[in-house]
Formats: structure tokens, sequence, C-alpha cells
């Protein structure tokens, strides 16, 4: 079968399990961790859990998004399998500088990029990222189709058709405004409610005003944090970590219940119990089995900014 038209690239903070990425032929491009001035690429050469082990013995670290470079590599390699355009979706340009880079790359690109900036994080970005990779590979229709059959000029019609078409009729793929259009729809469908054990760590990297950190520092509140246009926005301020936890499952259910059908998925930083939790119970609210709710490690970058105890919840459109 012929090549489609529009590869998808994204970056390591959408937090798709690699397989699945794989699956989809989507390419994912890493940020960079530093952990005491040393540099790593997020998912290559750094796990969640090493980032984990180095917050928790108080090591010093920071995120950058990729260089242009990286990009440009990026859709380099797409060019060479094939790609006649590329669709590039990324964290929101208010949490990182990661969608400027990808511009700057697009410049230099051997075919056309559109860059979307998705206006979201995590699985809001990846859930996006993978229904136009998916859309990339679905063909819009199945080619030519043989004339009805009406008699001798139907007859000499159907047998053109067989012949010019005998290795199989050409598939319609759609091209990167239709690919980009998915990925913009199912990213401004996206809900993402993170709750963490301490904002410390969102405050230090600017990601989250001092204000609001002190909600959880100062008078013992547990704040739930959603992102809106693009920024990380308190929604929500809860007494306990509990009902913190059981107010993520009524925010969940209760975006669910407006959408004949949705994506979801719970992420975790750390130990993963708490997420499969979560997860069990929004599938046994809604009738799936817990297998159709991914529950994902959050990754490095996502760790560095919120520190252990991240619990967070996706919902987004199929």
């Amino acid at each position: 079968m012929p090549h489609p038209r529009v590869a998808v690239v994204t970056d390591s903070t959408a937090a798709l399990p690699p397989g699945l990425a794989q699956d989809v032929g989507l390419h994912v491009v890493p940020l960079d961790v530093s952990i005491d001035g040393a540099w790593y690429a997020e998912g290559v050469d750094v796990s969640p859990e090493q980032l984990l082990h180095a917050l928790e013995r108080g090591a010093k670290v920071t995120t950058s998004q990729p260089p242009p470079s990286a990009f440009a590599a990026a859709y380099e390699r797409a060019a060479a399998a094939g790609a006649h355009e590329i669709v590039s979706v990324h964290l929101s340009g208010d949490m990182s500088g990661t969608v400027r880079s990808a511009r700057t790359a697009s410049t230099v690109s051997p075919v056309p990029v559109r860059v979307v900036d998705s206006r979201t994080a995590a699985l809001g970005l990846g859930f996006a990222a993978l229904a136009a990779a998916q859309h990339a590979r679905t063909p819009l229709d199945d080619g030519p189709q043989e004339p009805p059959d009406d008699g001798l000029g139907g007859a000499v019609r159907r047998w053109v058709t067989r012949t010019v078409h005998r290795a199989g009729p050409a598939p319609v793929w759609p091209d990167a405004a239709q690919v980009a259009q998915v990925a913009e729809a199912a990213a401004e469908s996206a809900r993402v409610w993170f709750l963490v054990d301490s904002l410390e760590h969102l405050r230090r990297g600017g990601r989250l005003g001092a204000g609001a950190a002190a909600l959880g520092t100062v008078l013992g509140l547990r704040p739930i944090l959603s992102v809106q246009d693009g920024r990380l926005v308190v929604c929500e301020k809860v007494r306990t970590r509990k009902a913190a936890r059981d107010r993520l499952e009524q925010l969940a259910l209760a975006e669910l219940a407006g959408r004949p059908a949705a994506r979801l998925a719970v992420h975790h930083v750390g130990p993963a119990d708490a997420a499969e939790e979560v997860a069990a119970h929004l599938a046994l609210a809604v009738g799936v089995r817990t297998a159709d709710v991914l529950v994902a490690d959050a990754g490095a970058v996502l760790a560095a900014h919120v520190g252990p105890g991240l619990l967070a919840v996706v919902v987004a459109d199929v």
C-alpha cells in the first residue's frame, strides 16, 4: 500500500507509552532534563523512576525544550521515510518554548510543516497527537469504484477499471490541513486535572504563582489544578488528599457523562497503585473494562515540575 502523505511529530511531554506511539508511526522528540547539571533526553537517557529518585534525594532538576536542530532532524527523517507533509503537535506554548523550537525548525524542513500549539499538556497533548497520527494513516476513500451493472456499456467500463487499477485502487490520504484540524479539535476537547503532594516544585519552576502555592503549604488545602487556555490554574480547593482524589474522579465522570465517546487516562509519578485504583473506579462507573482506561507515567519532564505524588486524569474526545 502506498505511504500516507502526512507524518505526525510530537514531543515527549505527550506521555504516550512508547509502544502506542510506534504503532501509529508517531515521531516523538524528547525534551531535555538536567539533574545536578548533567543533561539527559527524556525517555532516552533518563526514566521517570530515575528522575523521581533524583527529586527524592534533593537533586537540582531543571528542564529545557528541544533545540530547533532536534526537530529539524525529526522532520528530515520523516521526509526521508516518504512524508510529503508534516504536522507537528506540541505542549502548550504558555508552558514551554517547545512549540517555538518546532516553528523555527519548520523553516528549514525539506517538506512543509504545520505546527500545532495544543494549548494543553500530558495526555491531553498525547491524545491529540494520537488522533492526528491515526487520521493521517486512514484513507479518505478506497480509490475508484467499479461502474454499475448497466448492460454492455457498464461491462466495458468495469473491464477498463479492473485493467487500469489491476494492482488495486490507490487510496486517497488526508493532507496536512486535515490532519492538523483533527489534532486541534482533539486538543481543544481535552480536559486535564492534576493533584500533587506539594506545589513547591510548580512554584519554583514558575508554573504556579506563590499565592496558589500557599494554599497547599500554609492553609493546608489540596488544590486541584487544571489546564485552561494553555495555562496551569487552580480550579478547586479540597481539604484532604483523599477528598481531592475523590473529586478528581467526580470531575472526570461529569465530563464523560456529556460525551458520546471519549478517551480516558490516569497519570502518575512514582508508584502506579493510586492511579490504577482511580482507573478501576472510573471504568466501573462508566461500564468499560479497566484495560480501556490508559494508566501512564507522566514522564520525567512533568515529574520535574510537579514532584512526587502526582495523580492526574485526562478526558478527550475520540
